[in-house]
């Protein structure tokens, strides 16, 4: 599971952005959130699950660039914490659930990814 957590963390990223995107709209007025909102969520999946496959596909990856997708993780759960507290008084119980279920899962990833950044960091062939 460890050597393929950059390609789940990508696609699951990748996935989230396109839906994203190609529903967002219709999402809003079920989630009852600002179409804005919805729409950035979607541009900075694709740009982080851009910056997480390139990573899945490489065959080192330095601890420094691991680290910044930590961050980067950790930062974004944070955002949609924050976000679901923000629209809290005004979201429908499946824009909150969305919100806080987008935190727990990238909070979780950024976790692991810390706990294994030195497996994660190894080279494919030298895993095997």
């Amino acid at each position: 599971m460890c050597r393929n957590l950059l390609w789940v963390d990508g696609l699951a990223a990748a996935s989230a952005g396109v839906l994203m995107l190609a529903i967002g709209d219709r999402l809003s007025s079920w989630y009852q959130l600002p179409p804005a909102l919805l729409q950035l969520i979607g541009l900075v999946s694709l740009g982080y699950a851009t910056y997480s496959l390139s990573l899945a596909m490489r065959a080192r990856r330095p601890r420094t660039l691991i680290v910044l997708l930590v961050i980067a993780n950790s930062l974004w759960a944070a955002a949609c914490l924050r976000w679901a507290v923000v629209f809290a008084p005004t979201a429908s119980p499946w824009g909150l659930a969305h919100l806080l279920g987008e935190s727990a899962f990238v909070g979780g990833l950024a976790l692991l990814e810390w706990r294994w950044w030195a497996r994660l960091a190894t080279p494919v062939e030298a895993a095997a």
